[in-house]
């Protein structure tokens, strides 16, 4: 997929990222409310947390984070908790390496990869065409500051707001994720089949014995490698270079 970085299309991919990234940002925005009271208890200020949430935007990973500072974990412990609850993200990341263009520059690489959460993967790989790293510097500056200053006020208002309320808050982000994946469902009855097996398996992992047992990230990323494996295999599908020469 051969794609010129030109200044009016690079343009054209930063505002598309900003447009599509503010409803990502706001459902980020109320979910950071309730890991911002998690991040309370733990101890943080509320520059504390807007910095962790600035430097991290995993709310998985900040989850654990916070729980073992929370238990006087050491630095350590932290450290290698938070990469297995993030490690998914890697499978993420060679998931877009593999839409980029062969002319894109070395250092979009790093500098996109720092910013890949599910709902902002879930858009630049869902995008037609080869991977634009600036559509996704688009969605990543309208939703990561609203995600960092959501964790800010949570901890602002964890003595204000019930806990029940802050807990309810936090089903914007699965609806919102759920419009990433069902348009392209409705279209493709094989993503629509893989879309219920995975919340199948998802499901019964969570509840078999051993199983179970495993972090919820080693989870996503055994089930992600399994089930994408599965359907490369028996429903291989053209990259758009081979569509179009067909």
């Amino acid at each position: 997929m051969n794609t010129v970085y030109s200044i009016k299309s690079n343009k054209t991919a930063l505002l598309e990222g900003l447009k599509d990234g503010l409803p990502i940002g706001l459902g980020y925005f109320a979910v950071a409310f309730s890991l911002g009271v998690v991040a309370k208890n733990a101890g943080l200020s509320p520059f504390q947390g807007f910095l962790a949430s600035v430097l991290c935007s995993a709310s998985a990973g900040e989850y654990v984070a916070f729980t073992l500072i929370a238990a006087n974990a050491s630095y350590i412990e932290v450290a290698i908790a938070t990469f297995v609850a993030n490690a998914r993200y890697m499978l993420m990341s060679c998931a877009l390496s593999q839409k980029a263009s062969p002319d894109m520059p070395f250092i979009h690489r790093p500098l996109s990869a720092m910013y890949i959460t599910d709902e902002l993967f879930g858009i630049s790989i869902a995008r037609k065409g080869a991977f634009n790293p600036y559509y996704h510097y688009g969605g990543s500056i309208t939703a990561v500051p609203l995600w960092a200053i959501g964790t800010a006020l949570g901890i602002i208002a964890g003595n204000i707001l019930s806990a029940s309320l802050v807990s309810a808050l936090s089903v914007a982000l699965y609806g919102m994720f759920m419009a990433v994946f069902i348009p392209p469902a409705k279209k493709d009855k094989i993503i629509a089949a893989l879309v219920v097996i995975s919340f199948i398996l998802s499901f019964a992992a969570s509840k078999f014995p051993f199983i179970c047992d495993i972090a919820e990230g080693t989870r996503t990323i055994i089930l992600t490698v399994l089930i994408a494996g599965a359907a490369a295999i028996f429903f291989p599908r053209k990259d758009e270079e081979e569509e179009t020469a067909a």
